[in-house]
């Protein structure tokens, strides 16, 4: 899991940050603002985002909305060294709130019940495609790519195309979670589904997937992006 610590207090930080890689995770990256996370959160995708409430200029609650607005499936957990929050925390969406000083008990339930809620929250999601007078009800596993076309996008899987009516930046932030990466403007790939990579002119990548004999290829940035991501 790629996990998010977001505290004014670098003490705070760093402890937080050892409990974490105590209970096995390696994904970790710190911001000390809300300023800080947001610039995060548009250039990687979060499983977690631990966010401390008392915090000067933005607080935690209102990272909290504005995370969300960015990655809708992030699960948030706060923490703080107050409990008169916890209302408004659980109203935001939050699936974790934790009373500094916390012990790695406590840290480590928080996690056990967060990915047991990602995983039923992941069983659940469809996609409504349509093809012709024919409509498809998706998994995000069946989906190799999504390209943009006009005023929607064209939905990639076995059996061909089908068409949604909607933006491709939502559906990046909807599908994050579950291993898509915009890799251009104009094309949204499950990283699942990979056979092959190649660079080719301009270090750009040429993806290639299992089952199909499609190629995608990422703009510069994109490329830049992906490399920077995974390296």
């Amino acid at each position: 899991m790629n996990l998010l610590i977001v505290d004014d207090e670098a003490l705070a930080r760093s402890r937080l940050e050892r409990m974490l890689r105590t209970l096995g995770h390696e994904q970790i990256e710190s911001c000390s603002s809300g300023a800080d996370a947001l610039e995060a959160a548009k250039e990687n995708a979060f499983d977690i985002a631990f966010l401390d409430i008392n915090m000067p200029q933005m607080n935690g609650l209102d990272l909290g909305y504005e995370l969300r607005y960015l990655q809708p499936q992030l699960g948030i957990v706060f923490q703080t060294a107050y409990s008169e929050h916890a209302l408004e925390a659980f109203d935001i969406g939050a699936v974790g709130y934790l009373v500094k000083p916390y012990s790695l008990d406590q840290l480590s339930k928080v996690l056990e019940r967060l990915g047991e809620e990602r995983e039923r929250a992941r069983s659940d999601v469809r996609l409504m495609s349509k093809n012709g007078e024919n409509y498809f009800l998706l998994r995000p596993e069946e989906i190799y790519y999504i390209k943009a076309d006009l005023s929607e996008v064209m939905v990639r899987t076995k059996k061909g195309f089908s068409y949604m009516s909607k933006k491709i930046s939502d559906l990046e932030r909807l599908l994050t979670p579950y291993h898509f990466v915009q890799v251009h403007r104009s094309y949204l790939i499950n990283i699942d589904t990979i056979k092959a990579m190649e660079t080719i002119e301009q270090s750009k990548i040429r993806f290639s997937f299992e089952g199909i004999n499609d190629t995608v290829e990422s703009s510069k940035d994109g490329a830049k992006a992906f490399r920077n991501r995974f390296a």
